[in-house]
């Protein structure tokens, strides 16, 4: 394999004042790794942290959507400072809060979309956060590899599915984030199975998990499984993701994440 190489022109490394800095990514897309993200900074915020969200998925921004923020950046002489969730406080920032019209595609080759991810992290001033959540877009290419070179990340928390092929795909992006030398906080299994509303039932509507494996083979926790929850959905369609009941899910994933992290950057 091809030693990979600094692209040149990116800064050092930068925290930017901020605590904590978590990726979430996957390589693979249709894993659900924007709705993770989005819980992630819920979680985080119903234990009282401020907390912010970059969304570097430049082509496929969901993040402005599932929390419901609309407002646009607005500039002051200390740089650009991100509208909030309505109910949480979370800071948000996103291609498509730039856009006038968010429904237009972001046409631009890998070149562009490195430097709007390099432009968002060197303008946005983003306070007081104390926890940024990164959503990464799919695949191994230009925008995971600008965020991984210019953000001094403290890890990156892989989300996959039960299906054998997720989990390969997901392996692309682990075996990235360890050449890049970014720790992996652990992983999150989304979409794992699905409890019946009328008996308790549960159902692994996609086969046997494979999770376990990449926990023994890369030596990472399991942070949470998620569900399929019809509620996720119907809060995410409506921007109203912040107001998610399953407080217990949400718990663990903070806990899981918040302890994960304690360890790797211990």
């Amino acid at each position: 394999m091809a030693e990979m190489k600094d692209p040149g022109g990116l800064p050092p490394k930068t925290k930017k004042g901020i605590k904590h800095i978590i990726a979430v990514g996957s390589g693979k897309g249709g894993v659900g790794k924007s709705t993770l993200s989005a819980l992630l900074a819920v979680a985080l915020a119903k234990e009282g942290l401020k907390v912010g969200i970059l969304d570097a998925d430049v082509t496929g921004p969901s993040i402005p959507k599932l929390l419901g923020v609309r407002e646009k950046p607005f500039v002051t002489d200390k740089g650009v400072i991100p509208p909030k969730s309505s109910w949480l406080g979370i800071k948000v920032m996103s291609v498509n809060l730039v856009l006038d019209d968010p429904s237009k595609p972001v046409v631009w080759r890998g070149p562009l979309i490195g430097k709007a991810i390099m432009q968002f992290w060197e303008d946005i001033n983003w306070e007081d956060t104390e926890y940024l959540v990164v959503d990464l877009p799919p695949g191994t290419a230009d925008a995971v590899l600008t965020v991984m070179q210019l953000i001094d990340l403290d890890g990156v928390v892989m989300v996959s599915t039960p299906q054998g092929l997720s989990s390969l795909i997901v392996e692309k992006m682990m075996h990235m984030a360890k050449m890049l030398e970014v720790p992996l906080i652990g992983i999150v299994e989304n979409m794992g199975y699905a409890v019946c509303p009328h008996c308790g039932e549960r159902w692994d509507l996609y086969g046997p998990s494979h999770i376990d494996q990449l926990k023994e083979k890369w030596e990472v926790p399991i942070l949470v499984g998620l569900p399929v929850d019809r509620e996720i959905s119907i809060l995410g369609d409506s921007g109203r993701l912040e107001h998610y009941t399953n407080d217990a899910i949400l718990k663990k994933l903070a806990d899981g994440v918040l302890s994960a992290l304690n360890k790797t950057v211990a």
